[in-house]
């Protein structure tokens, strides 16, 4: 759910030494021109959202990297690509970088992981590349520091040639080229959604080999705990009952009047990314979305943000027990959503008025026919800065600085919601809340790697049982009998 590396030199001083005419005038232009091409690069890298995966929230130095991704194989962390020529990428050229951005192989030839979207950012042009370099190189400060943390996946993940044969199957994309059949509108929407933003990385399902699933693109998947939603133009599953206006508005503040508010993941690329973009490629990616093949999950029977209306239970429960009574939040959804969430959200659901604590009807976290998001939000809160504001939800996992919850807590929780506000046809068990504490469903990669190393023993072992049975009867063959 991000991020690159760049370089380039002008040339324009060694050329004005060379001249020694012109001097001032040919300077003044060569500065201008790199100050534009800069922040050309400082776009692209906005809108590739570079900062969220190699900055620390809060404490890191910008694309300082050692920030730690959280995948299902385990934490893959992000790598100094501040233009250090000890710690970063400052020793990269363009094309080591285009390589590494492009392609996932860096200067030294390793692989990388494709938690960084090379297989996305094989879409992005020659010119962005360029400008992208132009920018690390010379608007980013250079950190002479490595991240104290760094990848180490168990085997046989810690094997990055193995990526070689993932590239061949999944990362095989070129640079756009504009569809001249359509509009410049959608033509930029298209390269803001596949390249530069990456969209697919995070909404698109997943198969066996963790390679996106082309014929469900936009389709909505897990990323960790959280549910990527469903974005193509399907009515009911997707986004297309939302307008350009909505989806303009939930881009640039995370949050739409109606239909949903961003968390984990998607925060990040609004906190970081796209509140920064113009309003013509927001509004461009919008009508881009609008125009994505519909793809509809047969569970969902209506749109998600139709779901709900307002409604309290708080004079049913008020006086049911003394003030200074001891563990009294304890019977179920109703007192424990009085106790941990209307203050917030209201008694009846309504949310503040300004919607920084949302309504929890006519919302697609509560409304989704899977309520993982809901459940995401309880255990590790929600957290985004746009332009002044700030949204802040507490966690109630297991860090909370406000009060730990039990999975029997969140799960009633979580349906007392769903019954009174959302779905009612959905529902979350104690088991699912331990799915999501853990980090989300495991997928069959991951499920498979304790066994893949006895796997490869015993494979080789019987190749060499049957090899030395073949040598055996092979040379008692050749062996002439005595007469």
């Amino acid at each position: 759910m991000r991020t690159t590396d760049i370089i380039i030199k002008t040339g324009a001083f060694a050329a004005i030494v060379a001249s020694g005419l012109f001097a001032l005038t040919e300077s003044s232009f060569a500065q201008t021109a790199s100050a534009e091409l800069i922040e050309k690069g400082r776009m692209v890298a906005t809108g590739s959202d570079c900062m969220a995966c190699h900055t620390v929230p809060h404490t890191g130095q910008p694309f300082a990297g050692g920030y730690g991704i959280i995948s299902p194989l385990g934490t893959i962390y992000s790598t100094n690509i501040t233009p250090s020529k000890t710690a970063g990428i400052g020793n990269y050229s363009e094309a080591d970088f285009s390589r590494a951005v492009r392609q996932g192989i860096r200067k030294d030839g390793g692989h990388l992981y494709p938690a960084m979207p090379y297989n996305a950012y094989a879409e992005m042009t020659d010119a962005d590349i360029n400008a992208l370099y132009t920018y690390f190189m010379n608007g980013v400060k250079p950190v002479d520091a490595e991240p104290k943390d760094y990848t180490a996946l168990p085997f046989p993940f810690n094997l990055r040639f193995s990526m070689a044969f993932w590239n061949i199957l999944y990362a095989n994309k070129t640079p756009f080229k504009p569809d001249p059949a359509k509009s410049d509108d959608l033509n930029r929407g298209a390269y803001i959604a596949g390249a530069l933003g990456h969209c697919a990385s995070c909404h698109t399902p997943r198969g066996p080999l963790m390679g996106a699933d082309s014929g469900a693109n936009l389709a909505g998947g897990f990323v960790g705990p959280w549910y990527a939603p469903n974005i193509t133009s399907d009515p009911v599953s997707g986004i297309g009952g939302w307008s350009e206006d909505e989806l303009v508005q939930y881009f640039r503040t995370g949050h739409a009047d109606g239909k949903n508010q961003a968390a984990g993941g998607m925060a990040e690329a609004v906190q970081n990314s796209l509140q920064f973009l113009p309003d013509s490629d927001l509004l461009a990616l919008a009508r881009y979305l609008k125009t994505v093949r519909a793809v509809r999950d047969p569970a969902d029977k209506r749109p998600a943000h139709e779901f709900g209306t307002t409604e309290s239970d708080e004079a049913n429960i008020r006086g049911m027990f003394a003030s200074n009574e001891h563990d009294s939040l304890r019977n179920g959804g109703a007192e424990l959503y009085s106790g941990y969430c209307a203050s917030c959200h209201q008694p009846n659901g309504a949310g503040s008025e300004n919607q920084a604590y949302p309504s929890l009807f006519h919302n697609t976290a509560t409304g989704a026919s899977r309520p993982a998001n809901l459940v995401a939000a309880i255990l590790y809160g929600v957290e985004r800065k746009t332009g002044e504001h700030d949204v802040l939800m507490p966690s109630f996992g297991e860090k909370s600085y406000v009060m730990p919850l039990n999975d029997q807590q969140v799960a009633d929780i979580s349906n007392y919601v769903l019954t009174k506000f959302g779905n009612p046809e959905a529902k979350v068990t104690p088991a699912d809340v331990a799915v999501a504490r853990k980090g989300g469903p495991v997928p069959l990669l991951a499920k498979a790697q304790p066994f893949i190393l006895p796997a490869m023993i015993i494979a080789a072992l019987v190749v060499l049982i049957l090899a030395g049975v073949l040598f055996f009867v092979t040379r008692r063959e050749r062996v002439p009998r005595q007469a």
